[in-house]
C-alpha cells in the first residue's frame, strides 16, 4: 500500500477474509452476554429458595426481581454516551467488573433489603455492557455480514438465561442458592483479565477521534499484515455525519430522530410481551386447567428460540432490515393471539408456544444490530445503548400489564389478544422508521458503499 494513500478503515475490513482476530473479539462480546443471561436470570432460579431461607411472601420479593430490572435501564441509558466519549473498550471492561463483583457481594447479602440493592447495581453493569459489546462487535464487522454476526454474538443472551437454568437446577440441591451468585460473580471477574489482555479498542472509534496511526496500524495488522505500511487512516460514513454534536446530539438530531424514536417503541414493545409471557405464562396455564409442572415446562420453551436471529440476520444483510423485522413482528402477533386460542390441546399448545417464542425472540434479538446499523460511529454507542435503556422500561410495564388484566377479570384467549397488540404496534414503528429513514435493500447498499469506498 502506498505511504501517501490514506487506508479506509471499513474498505480494509470489508476486502479481508473474517480472520481469527476478529472470531476472538467475537468469543469475547458472546461471553459478555451470556454471562449478562446468566446473571440477569439467575434471581429467578433463587427466587424460590429466598421464600423458602428467608420466610417471605412472594409480593415481598417483587423489589428484588424488578431492581435489576432498573439497574439494566439506568446502565444502558448512561453508558452509551460514555462510551462515545471515552472508548467500547474502557466502559465494556469496567462494565464487566462492575457486575462481576456485585453479583459476587450478592452471595453474601443477609437481608431481602441488601439483595435489592446488590441486584440494582449488578444491572447498572448489565446494562452498560450489552450495548458495547453490540456497538465494538458491529464496528469489526465486514458490511456485508454484520447483521448476521451480530445478530449470532446476541444470541448469548437466551443461551445464558437457559444454561443458568440447567446449572442452577443442578447447584442449588447440592450447594444452595448463593452458590448460583458466586459461579455467577466469579465468571465475569475471570473474563475482566481476558478482556484487558485481548479486547482491542473499536479501530472506527480510534479514527474517529483521530488516534495516533501506529495504534490504528498495530490492531488492523491482526487482521491483515497488507497494512503494515500504512501511515494514515481513514473512515468513510455511509451514515449522514453530524458534525460537532455528542452522541445524544446525533442520536437526537434532525437526521435520526425520528428513526431513534421508533427504534425505542419497538424494542419497548418487545419487551412489554416478552416480560408480560415469561413472567405470568405459568400462572395462566395453571389457572386454565394444565397441571403446574406442565405449566411451567410448556412456558420454559418460549424464551428457546433466540437462536432464530442468526437467520434473520443473514435475511437482513441482503433485503431491507426493516421490513425483515416488521414481518416478524406481524407472525409474532399471530402466534400469541393463537396460544389464548389453543389451550385446550397440549400437544398444540407446545408447538405454538414454541413458534411464538422463536418468532418473537428472533426479532426482539434483531434490533440492536438494526440500531447499530441506523446510527455513524460517534452516536452508535449512545443509539443501542438508550434504545435497550429505554426498552427495559418495557420490561417493567408488561409485569404489570397481566396483573392488571387479570384483575379486570379478562378470560384466557382475551389476555393473549390485548398481549398481541403490542407486537403489532412494534411492526408499524420499523415501517414508520423506513418511511422516515428509507434504508435500500443489502445488495443495493453494498454496490452504494463499494462506489463511495472507491
Amino acid at each position: 500500500m502506498s505511504k501517501q494513500q490514506p487506508v479506509d478503515v471499513q474498505a480494509f475490513i470489508n476486502g479481508h477474509p473474517f480472520s481469527r482476530f476478529q472470531w476472538a473479539i467475537f468469543g469475547l462480546c458472546f461471553f459478555i452476554v451470556l454471562l449478562d443471561g446468566f446473571d440477569t436470570a439467575a434471581i429467578g432460579y433463587i427466587a424460590p429458595s429466598l421464600i423458602q431461607e428467608w420466610g417471605v411472601s412472594k409480593p415481598d420479593l417483587a423489589p428484588v426481581l424488578s431492581a435489576a430490572l432498573f439497574g439494566l435501564a439506568a446502565g444502558a441509558l448512561s453508558a452509551g454516551p460514555l462510551a462515545d466519549r471515552l472508548g467500547r473498550k474502557k466502559v465494556l471492561v469496567g462494565s464487566v467488573l462492575v457486575f462481576g463483583l456485585a453479583c459476587l457481594a450478592s452471595s453474601f447479602a443477609t437481608d431481602l433489603r441488601m439483595l435489592t440493592e446488590l441486584r440494582f447495581v449488578t444491572g447498572l453493569g448489565l446494562g452498560a455492557a450489552m450495548p458495547n459489546a453490540v456497538t465494538l462487535m458491529s464496528e469489526y464487522c465486514p458490511d456485508k455480514r454484520r447483521a448476521m454476526i451480530t445478530n449470532a454474538m446476541f444470541c448469548g443472551f437466551p443461551l445464558g438465561a437457559a444454561f443458568g437454568g440447567f446449572l442452577a437446577a443442578w447447584m442449588i440441591p447440592q450447594w444452595g442458592w448463593r452458590s448460583v451468585l458466586t459461579l455467577g460473580g466469579i465468571a465475569p471477574l475471570l473474563l475482566v483479565v481476558l478482556l484487558l489482555v485481548l479486547l482491542p479498542e473499536s479501530v472506527r472509534y480510534m479514527v474517529a477521534k483521530a488516534q495516533s496511526a501506529d495504534r490504528i496500524r498495530a490492531v488492523l495488522s491482526r487482521i491483515s499484515a497488507s497494512v503494515s505500511s500504512a501511515s494514515s487512516f481513514v473512515m468513510s460514513e455511509t451514515k449522514a455525519v453530524v458534525e460537532g454534536k455528542s452522541g445524544l446530539g446525533v442520536v437526537f438530531s434532525r437526521a435520526y430522530a425520528v428513526g431513534t424514536v421508533m427504534l425505542w417503541l419497538s424494542y419497548f414493545m418487545g419487551l412489554v410481551i416478552f416480560y408480560a409471557l415469561m413472567n405470568w405464562m405459568p400462572v395462566l396455564f395453571k389457572d386454565a386447567g394444565l397441571a403446574p409442572g406442565q405449566a411451567t415446562l410448556i412456558a420454559a420453551l418460549f424464551p428457546l428460540g433466540g437462536v432464530g436471529a442468526v437467520f434473520f440476520g443473514w435475511l437482513m444483510d441482503r433485503f431491507n432490515a426493516n421490513r425483515i423485522i416488521a414481518v416478524g413482528w406481524l407472525l409474532t402477533a399471530i402466534a400469541i393471539f393463537s396460544i389464548g386460542e389453543v389451550v385446550g390441546s397440549v400437544g398444540t399448545l407446545v408447538v405454538v408456544v414454541f413458534v411464538a417464542g422463536t418468532i418473537m425472540n428472533t426479532a426482539q434479538s434483531s434490533l440492536p444490530a438494526l440500531a447499530a446499523a441506523f446510527y455513524p460511529t460517534a452516536g452508535r454507542a449512545t443509539g443501542v445503548s438508550w434504545m435497550l435503556g429505554i426498552g427495559r422500561f418495557g420490561g417493567i410495564a408488561g409485569s404489570f400489564l397481566v396483573a392488571e388484566l387479570s384483575r379486570r377479570q379478562l378470560s384466557f384467549s382475551e389476555i393473549f389478544m390485548v398481549v398481541a397488540v403490542p407486537a403489532l404496534i412494534a411492526a408499524v414503528a420499523l415501517l414508520i422508521k423506513q418511511f422516515a429513514h428509507p434504508e435500500p435493500s443489502g445488495a443495493a447498499k453494498r454496490v452504494a458503499e463499494e462506489v463511495h469506498a472507491h
